[in-house]
């Protein structure tokens, strides 16, 4: 059985993927880093803030936006902006894989690409670098 990572043990991980993506380890972006990598779900920007309201006082919601900027431009993180919605939520799963939206609880859920299967038709003159396919219904 593996041994879960003490709270310290965790920082000081999330210190260093943040020093090895060249990221200057300050305390507030480590303990976003860390409440996005370890505990949140698909949070926004909003969600973040509130998490920072309860357990980091006085942190401003510029600093969780470019705490968030710097982590998507380091490739730590993934931006996504929901079709047909002003919601932006923060993705820690970098593989290809599609969502499934919970209509009834507003959840965000990873579908892997084996599970679902893309064909475009006539696609000979199109240059595809990336799909992003949000299913939504209710689980």
């Amino acid at each position: 059985m593996t041994k879960k990572p003490t709270a310290l043990e965790a920082r000081q991980e999330i210190e260093k993927r943040l020093q090895e993506a060249g990221i200057q380890p300050t305390a507030q972006r480590i303990a976003i880093a860390q409440y996005v990598l370890t505990d949140a779900d698909h949070p926004t920007a909003d969600d973040i803030k509130t998490w920072a309201d309860q357990n980091f006082p006085k942190m401003s919601l510029a600093t969780v936006y470019n705490t968030l900027k710097i982590l998507v431009q380091s490739g730590i993180l993934r931006e996504f902006k929901l079709p047909h919605s002003d919601r932006v939520i923060y993705d820690t799963n970098l593989s290809h894989h599609f969502h499934f939206l919970d209509e009834k609880t507003g959840a965000l859920h990873d579908i892997p690409p084996e599970e679902l299967e893309i064909k475009p038709r006539n696609s000979k003159n199109w240059d595809i670098r990336q799909v992003h396919v949000v299913l939504v219904g209710r689980k």
